[in-house]
């Protein structure tokens, strides 16, 4: 009996210790399971958040694509609407009995600049170029920005107008006369001159002379340099110190030339600068022209 007694007792502890053991399992089971849950919470959190910032950046960037298109849209209708204001202001003086033209051709030949003058009063001539849409009155500012933004009739407009420099005098004493004008995309104002560039242009015997109708007279000059050069001031000089300045100053942009015209050039000639802007205003495009008559 004693014996029998001592193995319940074992038996008992024996069962205690698998109970426990089994109770220290399932807790630890348990642990294991709490510790996987809150695992699995993290990591959902972290996918939630990762998620929610990736929908964050997608409708910003969605946001940022609809105003990108809004905005090019609205630039586009004003760049629309720039031209066409322009070439409207242009057709009505050209319809007018503002301009007389060549009998033989459709050159302008004279220009009634008390009536231009009544449209603008900063009118001071008219510019043509051969085989261009380079064909209109010419204005002077007080500086060279006002007419990059406002047209002939002085309403607000990207297009601009074509411009002659604020230092220059057209009383017959300037070296250089220097005309700018936007390069647009639809050819107007200055979009054509890219034109002398080409082979077709400067090779054509009808392109060798440009036009500039002022209130002293017709001033026709002879093409002797085309080129495009990166933006600088130098071929822009209104000035020069002596003959000897100038007479560098023509060998330089004539050297400059893709076409060899062979135009003598010297000291005693005055010459027509017309500029315009390439390639997103990184480069102009310049052609010159010796006055000869």
């Amino acid at each position: 009996m004693r014996n029998n007694g001592k193995h319940s007792k074992n038996d008992i502890r024996k069962k205690d210790l698998k109970s426990n053991s089994r109770i220290e399992n399932e807790i630890s089971e348990l642990e294991k399971i709490r510790m996987n849950s809150s695992r699995k919470k993290k990591v959902e959190k972290k996918k939630s958040k990762k998620h929610g910032i990736k929908n964050v950046i997608l409708t910003l960037l969605i946001i940022f694509f609809i105003a990108v298109i809004i905005f090019s849209g609205i630039q586009l209708i004003k760049w629309y609407l720039g031209n066409k204001a322009n070439n409207d202001i242009i057709k009505e003086i050209k319809e007018s009995n503002i301009i007389s033209y060549n009998e033989n051709d459709e050159n302008v030949s004279e220009v009634d600049f008390e009536k231009l003058k009544n449209i603008n009063s900063d009118a001071v001539g008219y510019i043509e170029v051969p085989n261009t849409n380079i064909s209109y009155p010419v204005v002077q500012a007080k500086n060279n920005d006002y007419y990059l933004t406002y047209n002939f009739k002085k309403e607000y407009n990207s297009a601009g107008w074509i411009f002659m420099d604020y230092r220059n005098d057209l009383d017959g004493n300037d070296k250089n006369i220097i005309i700018y004008g936007h390069n647009r995309r639809d050819g107007s104002m200055f979009g054509s001159l890219k034109n002398i560039l080409s082979p077709d242009w400067y090779n054509n015997e009808a392109n060798k002379y440009v036009t500039l109708i002022t209130e002293q007279g017709n001033m026709i000059y002879e093409v002797f340099s085309v080129y495009q050069i990166e933006r600088e001031d130098y071929y822009i000089q209104t000035s020069f110190s002596d003959n000897e300045d100038y007479e560098s100053f023509i060998r330089t942009i004539t050297n400059r030339s893709i076409k060899n015209y062979n135009v003598n050039v010297s000291s005693e000639d005055s010459i027509l600068t017309l500029s315009t802007c390439a390639n997103d205003n990184k480069y102009r495009v310049v052609l010159h022209a010796k006055l000869v008559k």
